[in-house]
């Protein structure tokens, strides 16, 4: 028992415990921004095999989903960087690094769900640009409305990671 014990010690570390916040902001908004951009590119690869002039309007479409990756990705640089894990000069308390984890959560859980509705929208969005292309601006509007919510959930993981 005093191995296993010794051992849950070594691995529940403020450090990885840090570190795993990080990951998770990273895991997630990327999970999330490819289901996103899949969604956009499947429905673009379905335009461009009937009119393939009209790829580089669908660009802007295929990259909004990408952002929130991004976003989880500046997170998790930030959480190594201000705990002291990157330079690696951190000693954190098994509580300091929960509190990294858990302020990695609104980007990762708010940036996950946010990367697949734009994809979505955005998806929706290539039917807009495929009927009337002249319209495909609005799209793109309607598309970042949703990447709304993504800046919020990164503003608020950035004021409790700062």
């Amino acid at each position: 028992m005093g191995i296993i014990t010794e051992i849950i010690q070594q691995i529940f570390t403020g450090n990885n415990i840090a570190v795993l916040g990080a990951g998770v902001a990273t895991l997630l908004t990327g999970f999330g921004s490819a289901k996103g951009v899949n969604m956009v590119a499947r429905a673009t690869a379905g335009l461009i095999s009937e009119e393939p002039n009209k790829y580089g309007k669908s660009m802007l479409l295929q990259a909004l989903p990408m952002t929130q990756g991004i976003y989880g990705l500046v997170a998790a640089f930030l959480i190594l960087i201000n705990s002291g894990i990157m330079g690696g000069t951190a000693a954190l308390s098994v509580s300091e690094g929960f509190y990294y984890f858990f302020a990695a959560l609104p980007i990762a859980l708010g940036g996950y769900y946010s990367a697949i509705k734009q994809g979505e929208v955005a998806a929706a969005g290539i039917s807009v640009l495929a009927k009337r292309p002249e319209a495909v601006g609005k799209a793109v509007i309607s598309a970042s409305f949703v990447e709304l919510y993504a800046i919020l959930a990164l503003l608020i993981s950035l004021l409790l990671i700062l």
